[in-house]
């Protein structure tokens, strides 16, 4: 896990390497079989895989006070010992405009449930503004944390 700065200071390197980092973002709390599916799918796009993870903060207001099921550094640690991810900064703001503006990705990836029309405004300008190509990959059909959550919950009933 790096800092924004070294984040960006190890991107330029990147660039000036001719290598094609490919940034996401997202929760990835409890990491399951359709996040590995997308995280590796992601990877494939690029030479270097970024993930831009919410903080406890951010996650708590867009999943509710039960969530994050992990904290920002054991859901990070967790991501980091994957082969496929390169790099990994915990953004702490609502938006990643100032993280795309900053690590200027050539490819940014969302999973399959977002489209162009429903990227934030905002961070879709920033994509834009830095010429980063936008790519939506499908999700693996039946994982998601939610799910994953109440099925431990059900087993805890047995």
């Amino acid at each position: 896990m790096r800092t924004l700065s070294e984040t960006v200071a190890w991107r330029e390197q990147l660039r000036r390497e001719g290598r094609r980092v490919v940034l996401t973002n997202g929760v990835f709390d409890l990491l399951h079989t359709g996040h590995l599916y997308y995280l590796k799918r992601a990877r494939e796009l690029g030479d270097v895989l970024v993930i831009a993870l919410n903080a406890d903060t951010s996650v708590r207001a867009l999943k509710g006070p039960s969530r994050p099921v992990q904290d920002e550094l054991q859901r990070a640690y967790a991501l980091g010992a994957l082969a496929c991810i390169d790099g990994i900064v915990i953004f702490r703001e609502p938006r990643l405009t100032a993280e795309i503006r900053a690590l200027r990705p050539d490819v940014y990836c969302k999973a399959g449930d977002y489209t162009l029309e429903k990227l934030n405004p905002e961070e879709r300008g920033a994509l834009q503004e830095v010429g980063a190509r936008i790519e939506f990959l499908p999700f693996l059909p039946g994982f998601s944390t939610t799910n994953l959550i109440a099925r431990i919950k059900a087993a805890g009933e047995i």
